[in-house]
C-alpha cells in the first residue's frame, strides 16, 4: 500500500484483516515510526484496535523502504493523495505519477498495480504509459478501484461495503483482485467489474450526486425560511420516496472534507476539459458558497447585526463528527469572519483541536461546552457530535451573558430552546425564528 494516509491506512489495515499480508509503505519516516509504535496519526472510530490486531499477528506492518516493499508484492496499491492543483481546480497527479516510476523501478515479475487514490478519467492509462516507459519488460496490470469511505464509518464502509468497483483489462487482473477481495464474495457484498474509464467516472459521479444532494436540501431550506415550511418535514417527506432516499437530506452550514469539495471541483474541470460542461456540478459548487455566507448573514443577525465586541462559542469545526478532519469545513469560513468581525470565539471539538489550532488562529480552545459558553453573547453549534445533542440548556442559558443559539445542524428546536431560557434561538429551514 503506497501512501499511509487516510485511504492508505485504512485500506491496508482492512485487507490485512482480510488474511492477507500488506505493507503500508509511506516517505514520512516519522509517521512510519509512530505506525510500528502503534500510535494511529488520524482519528478514526476502531482504526486502532483493527490495527493492533493485524499487527500483532504479523500481516501489517509500516515502511519507509518503497523499493523491497514493492519488489516481494504480488499487488501494489497507490493510495497517494490527489488534492486540488491550485489555479486550475484540477487534481494534482504529481503523487500518483512519482509513486507510478517508482513501482516500476522497482517491481518484480509479474504485478498486478491498482490505484486506489481517485483520479480524474484517463489517468489510470497514463499509469500504465508511464510504467511501460519506466520499465518496458515488466509484466503488469493496472487496475482502477475507487474508495468509498465515509470518515467516521470508513472501517464498516470497507467491511460492509454498498460495492466494491474494480476496473480491469485482463483476466489476469480480475483473479487478483478476487483473491483480495475474497471475503467480500463469500459473503455476498456487490463487487462490480467494469473498465478503466468507468470506474474512475463512477467515483466522481458519486461524489458529485451526494454533493448535489445536500445542496439541493440546503437550497430547500432557504426557502423553508421564508415560506414557513419545515425542512425536516420536507426532506422526510420527499425521503421516503424509493426513488430518493432518506440519506444526505440533512440541511445545514454545507458541505465539506476532503471529498465533495476536491472531486466536484475535479469533475467541473474534466467536464471542461472534453468540451462537455458540468453544469449542474458547477452551480453545485457555487450555491455551497453561497451557503456558508447565508450562515454568517443568519450569525451577524442574531447578534444585532455585528460581531465586534461580542462572546461567541462555537460547538465543533471539524467538517463533520467522528473525526478530526478539517479540511474544506465550513468552520474554515464561518469562525474566520467571526474572528475577522471583531469577536472573542471560543471552540470545543472533540477531535478537532490538533489540526483547528493551526487552521484557525485567533480563537480560545475550550474543552467543555459549559466552560466555552460562560459569559457569552452567542452559541454556535456548527459540528452536531454526540457530545452535543443532549446539552443541558438551561445551565448554558443561565451561563450567557446573552442566552442566544445559533442551531446550524438543527438538534434541538424553539421549544426546547424557549423552555430553556433563551432568549433567542434560530436554526436552518425552519420559520422558527424565536426572540423572547
Amino acid at each position: 500500500m503506497i501512501g499511509a494516509g487516510y485511504v492508505g491506512l485504512v485500506s491496508g489495515t482492512c485487507i490485512s484483516d482480510f488474511g492477507h499480508e500488506v505493507i503500508c509503505v509511506d516517505n514520512d519516516p516519522a509517521k512510519v515510526a509512530r505506525l510500528t509504535r502503534g500510535e494511529v496519526p488520524i482519528y478514526e472510530p476502531g482504526l486502532e484496535t483493527l490495527m493492533a490486531k493485524n499487527a500483532d499477528a504479523g500481516r501489517l506492518t509500516f515502511s519507509t523502504d518503497l523499493k523491497a516493499a514493492v519488489a516481494s508484492a504480488d499487488a501494489i496499491f497507490i493510495a497517494v493523495g490527489t488534492p486540488t492543483r491550485r489555479g486550475d481546480g484540477h487534481a494534482d497527479l504529481s503523487y500518483v505519477f512519482t509513486a507510478a516510476r517508482e513501482i516500476a523501478k522497482a517491481a518484480t515479475g509479474y504485478t498486478v498495480i491498482i490505484t486506489k487514490s481517485t483520479v480524474p478519467v484517463g489517468t489510470n492509462r497514463q499509469v500504465k504509459e508511464i510504467i511501460a516507459e519506466t520499465a518496458p519488460d515488466l509484466d503488469f496490470d493496472i487496475v482502477s478501484n475507487p474508495e468509498f469511505l465515509r470518515e467516521g464509518a470508513a472501517i464498516d464502509d470497507f467491511m460492509k461495503p454498498d460495492r466494491v468497483v474494480v476496473g480491469v483489462e485482463s483476466p489476469r487482473a480480475e483473479e487478483v483482485m478476487q483473491a483480495i477481495y475474497r471475503p467480500l464474495y463469500l459473503r455476498d457484498f456487490p463487487i462490480m467489474t467494469t473498465g478503466l474509464e468507468s470506474a474512475e467516472m463512477i467515483k466522481y459521479a458519486a461524489n458529485a450526486f451526494l454533493a448535489t444532494k445536500i445542496t439541493f436540501i440546503n437550497e430547500i431550506a432557504a426557502l423553508c425560511e421564508r415560506t414557513g415550511a419545515d425542512v425536516r418535514s420536507v426532506a422526510h417527506g420527499i425521503g421516503l420516496d424509493g426513488r430518493i432516499g432518506a440519506k444526505f437530506l440533512h440541511a445545514g452550514p454545507g458541505y465539506g472534507g476532503s471529498c465533495f469539495p476536491k472531486d466536484t471541483s475535479a469533475l467541473a474541470r474534466i467536464g471542461q476539459e472534453h468540451a462537455m460542461p458540468m453544469q449542474i456540478t458547477e452551480t453545485v459548487m457555487r450555491v455551497n458558497d453561497g451557503v456558508k455566507a447565508r450562515m454568517i448573514n443568519k450569525l451577524r443577525d442574531l447578534c444585532d447585526g455585528q460581531f465586534n465586541g461580542k462572546s461567541v462559542a462555537v460547538l465543533g469545526v471539524t467538517f463533520k463528527p467522528d473525526t478530526d478532519d478539517m479540511r474544506e469545513a465550513p468552520s474554515l469560513t464561518i469562525v474566520p469572519a467571526l474572528v475577522g468581525g471583531g469577536a472573542t470565539v471560543r471552540v470545543v471539538d472533540p477531535q478537532g483541536r490538533r489540526e483547528g489550532e493551526g487552521l484557525l488562529p485567533g480563537v480560545a480552545w475550550h474543552n467543555d461546552p459549559y466552560e466555552a459558553a460562560e459569559g457569552a453573547d452567542m452559541i454556535v453549534l456548527l459540528t452536531q457530535w454526540n457530545e452535543f445533542r443532549a446539552l443541558d440548556l438551561s445551565k448554558i442559558a443561565t451561563q450567557m451573558r446573552r442566552a442566544r443559539m445559533a442551531d446550524l445542524r438543527n438538534v434541538y428546536s424553539v421549544e426546547d430552546a424557549s423552555k430553556a431560557g433563551f432568549e433567542a434561538y434560530v436554526s436552518v429551514g425552519r420559520a422558527d425564528y424565536y426572540q423572547s
